[in-house]
């Protein structure tokens, strides 16, 4: 059973694991290059912000670009970092930021800073044509907006997205960050994906760059008001209005750190079970697959005999190769394909701590701020 399941990962879940749909390569535009604004909700993100507001101030961008701030009632100075990035770079007149009003019932606090940085997009005298939704930890190289306005343009898809390439520096980050994105793309393979013909829906939330007539016409973010794995709700609801892509890339990047385990358990925890419904069945179930799935090829491996030994062996063999194309994105050593059921057994803890911390009234915890009454629209893979 255990030989069967890899079999299958490797075989027949649209080869996530290759890692092939990417960014890479130059796409030429379809027609005029379109009017964009970049939405950024931000609370108590002084520290990555500055950043990110002078990485898309510093776009190439041939067509009108500029870019929205919702500061979230931070308390760190988040709106003066972001003023005074744009004023280092003369370009004071294309940010505007907003103070964010006070969160409504019902809404978890990043949909609801996005929709009021939609409102005074589309209160505009010349409201754009596609919104880029990118958090505040957000890097975007130089021609990273150019290549991703030609892909949607060209492809003609409502949503396009990067899984941006989050941080890999400290040892925490080394053993989780990768895994992270190995598992996301198991669990929404990104070619079904982008394949019109299925079900399946995913975005990244860090890097989204969305129609904005086909968001109006999706029910705007209201229509997803309580979602905590807000992007891919996102993806679900539009790609009922036209195709999506979403890719890796090397051209936008994460600087958010986590130099601590106890770091990626909180930004897991804070999502895992609400992707499960929030439902102890779903949760039951997810332990036992992957105890069967990780765990179970090493414990075959290390103390059966015979052929169940051989069979538990081949196993672990076939998922240290599957991980090897992140591995290879994120520039790491291939041995860590070995280490691959020890970090799964860590996120299994993590996505208990996350039906713990529901538990306790702490589900969804952001910058201080709980949300454990809220229940996610998860997309089916």
């Amino acid at each position: 059973m255990v030989l069967a399941i890899w079999l299958y990962l490797l075989a027949g879940r649209g080869a996530f694991w290759v890692a092939r749909e990417r960014d890479d390569g130059a796409i030429e535009p379809s027609g005029r290059w379109p009017a964009i604004v970049a939405v950024i909700p931000a609370r108590d993100e002084a520290e990555c912000v500055g950043e990110t507001v002078a990485s898309l101030l510093r776009q190439d961008y041939p067509g009108a670009f500029t870019v929205i701030l919702v500061d979230d009632q931070s308390r760190d100075g988040t709106a003066r970092v972001a003023r005074d990035a744009a004023a280092a770079l003369d370009a004071a007149d294309r940010l505007s930021v907003l103070s964010g009003r006070a969160l409504p019932a019902g809404w978890t606090g990043k949909l609801w800073a996005q929709h009021q940085g939609i409102e005074a997009a589309e209160a505009m005298a010349h409201p754009p044509d596609y919104l880029l939704f990118t958090d505040a930890d957000i890097v975007y190289g130089p021609g990273a907006l150019t290549a991703l306005v030609a892909r949607a343009s060209s492809g003609g898809t409502v949503l396009t997205s990067l899984m941006v390439k989050l941080r890999c520096r400290s040892l925490a980050e080394r053993v989780f960050v990768p895994a992270f994105i190995f598992f996301f793309q198991m669990l929404y393979p990104f070619g079904w994906a982008n394949d019109p013909r299925r079900a399946t829906a995913a975005a990244a939330g860090g890097c989204m760059l969305v129609r904005r007539d086909a968001l109006r016409a999706a029910g705007g973010m209201a229509a997803i008001r309580s979602a905590l794995i807000d992007d891919c709700a996102l993806a679900k609801q539009l790609k009922h209005r036209g195709p999506i892509w979403i890719g890796l890339t090397d051209r936008v990047h994460s600087v958010r750190a986590y130099p601590a385990v106890g770091d990626i358990r909180r930004m897991v925890s804070r999502t895992a079970y609400a992707q499960l419904n929030y439902s102890p069945l779903l949760l039951a179930g997810t332990v036992a697959g992957l105890a069967v799935t990780y765990l179970a090829p090493v414990l075959f491996a290390l103390f059966a005999t015979g052929i169940a030994r051989v069979l538990g062996i081949a196993a672990w063999l076939m998922m240290a190769v599957a991980f090897q194309p992140t591995l290879r994105f994120y520039r790491l050593s291939p041995l860590w394909g070995l280490a691959l059921p020890a970090i799964a057994a860590a996120y299994m803890a993590f996505t208990l701590d996350s039906a713990y911390q529901h538990a306790r009234g702490r589900g969804g915890m952001w910058k201080g701020r709980p949300q454990a009454d809220v229940r996610d629209n998860v997309s089916e893979a």
